[in-house]
């Protein structure tokens, strides 16, 4: 999977089993726009390559216990990247955080409809993850590295990819159309989102007109395959948070007290296990969960895509496709117990676990929350004490595949590999997503991105496909100049 692709045989396609003929839209711009806008992407792509690896070897962190200097001096790049395609209104805004620390700077920037035409926004972030493990990578996570077709290095693929296809859709678009391309554009590029953009909410009612439109285009997915795309048209929601076991005051001697009582690693571990049936589906009563999707993935595809180990048991019951986007998903990402390397022979007071669980596209993240705290505060085990502390809620996210926006996206992925794409599910969230439609219920929202299933995303070796890049710049550029000729109203 690390060969480009301009297009694959409908019959080495996976197993969609959902046409997105007669929801596409008809071509309206000509051939030889189409042509032009293809020789543009390509002309300039070894720029937007180049500018891409610089990105990416900037380590912009926006979690607390790294320089923020870093990330500063990434929004700055960013900032000046925007400026350079013509923009002449471009900001770095911010917003303070709940205790009062600023919150992570956003690169905005806005330039005006004309005739009547409509105005889309391009979302990216250029915050990354942290590196992780730097052992684990095969080369240096903030030095790109191409190897085999792809772009190695931290937030090549998520999200400075996403910042790029933007960019570069864009400059290639005022290449070609000139004054004759009245459609409003805003951009908009997040500094906080890998640490679950808290001030998302109050940067949108601080600057609700800034940013205000009638297409939202997240660049912040992955693609069905590579040489596949993909338009994302669900999201899961998402609730965390903590639960702790305590059954004695302090701890003691293992010799002396062991036996009568258990240690709380130990129940904690039983309450664990009550989470999932026999099978591994959710036991938590109560829960939104069906098996009504139009893709679906092959086990042995999900096992490769997952690197799951031989031997290892998939989990869960129904399609594959429906576990990861339309059922639950309880994980357990984190937990407070005395490591191996300090361990004493005592009986541990108290263990604590961070759960994770994504939610089904019609669930209720509040419902959901009370949920899962009646079955764990029910299911204490030896009469524990439990304790639950809510954390962060996040709503599902579906698209309406009918509205205008939806359909020159789909015609444009198509356009750009030479192959039919796919509406998909992704197993995430995006929480802000959620405050995107509250704050404008009638804007159109897509998901599209320039990941595939081995770019891993937050992972060491994270990676981008350079040939679907390529693709997913010219898809853009498309929908632009798409939108631009026919507007919304078709």
């Amino acid at each position: 999977m690390t060969s480009a692709h301009a297009g694959i045989p409908q019959n080495q396609q996976r197993n969609s089993g959902h046409s997105t003929e007669g929801s596409s839209s008809n071509q309206v711009i000509g051939n030889e726009a189409v042509a032009a806008l293809a020789h543009a992407v390509d002309e300039s792509f070894s720029a937007t390559l180049s500018t891409l690896k610089d990105l990416v070897g900037i380590p912009g962190i926006a979690w607390p216990s790294f320089d923020p200097a870093e990330l500063d001096r990434s929004a700055e790049a960013v900032a000046s990247l925007v400026k350079a395609t013509g923009m002449d209104d471009v900001r770095i805004l911010r917003c303070d955080k709940s205790d009062g620390t600023p919150g992570g700077p956003a690169v905005v920037a806005r330039r005006p409809a004309r005739d009547g035409k409509p105005t889309i926004l391009l979302y990216a972030h250029h915050d990354v993850q942290p590196p992780g493990d730097r052992a684990l990578w095969t080369s240096e996570p903030f030095i790109a590295e191409e190897r085999e077709g792809r772009l190695y290095g931290r937030g090549a693929a998520d999200d400075k990819a996403g910042i790029m296809a933007h960019l570069a859709a864009y400059s290639a678009v005022m290449s070609v159309l000139g004054d004759a391309f009245g459609l409003g554009v805003t951009f908009f590029f997040e500094g906080e989102e890998e640490a679950g953009s808290p001030t998302f909410r109050t940067f949108l009612e601080e600057h609700r007109e800034l940013l205000r439109s009638d297409v939202i285009v997240v660049a912040d997915s992955s693609n069905w395959k590579v040489g596949l795309p993909a338009l994302t048209t669900s999201l899961r929601g998402l609730v965390d948070g903590t639960f702790e076991v305590r059954v004695l005051e302090h701890a003691v001697h293992s010799g002396m007290f062991g036996g009568p009582v258990l240690d709380a690693p130990t129940l904690l571990s039983r309450l664990i296990a009550t989470l999932h049936d026999d099978e591994g589906n959710v036991a938590v009563a109560g829960l939104v969960r069906n098996d009504d999707v139009a893709v679906d993935l092959t086990e042995a595809e999900y096992r490769a895509d997952a690197s799951v180990l031989d031997g290892v048991k998939l989990a869960g019951s129904g399609t594959i496709s429906s576990r990861l986007w339309t059922k639950p998903a309880l994980s357990i990402i984190g937990m407070d117990v005395p490591a191996v390397d300090v361990a004493s022979n005592t009986l541990i007071p108290a263990a604590r676990a961070k759960f994770s669980m994504r939610l089904a596209p019609g669930q209720d993240p509040e419902a959901a929350m009370e949920a899962l705290r009646n079955h764990v505060e029910s299911h204490a085990p030896f009469g524990a004490k439990v304790t639950f502390t809510p954390g962060e809620r996040g709503n599902a996210f579906s698209t309406d595949t009918s509205s205008a926006a939806a359909r020159v996206a789909l015609w444009a992925l198509g356009e750009a590999w030479g192959v039919q794409p796919v509406e998909m599910g992704i197993g995430g969230s995006i929480p802000f997503i959620a405050d995107l439609t509250e704050a404008y219920p009638d804007v159109q929202i897509l998901v599209t991105g320039v990941e595939d299933p081995d770019s891993r995303a937050h992972s060491a070796n994270e990676s981008l496909h350079i040939g679907d890049f390529r693709h997913a710049v010219l898809a853009e550029a498309l929908m632009l100049a798409q939108l631009n000729a026919e507007g919304l109203d078709r």
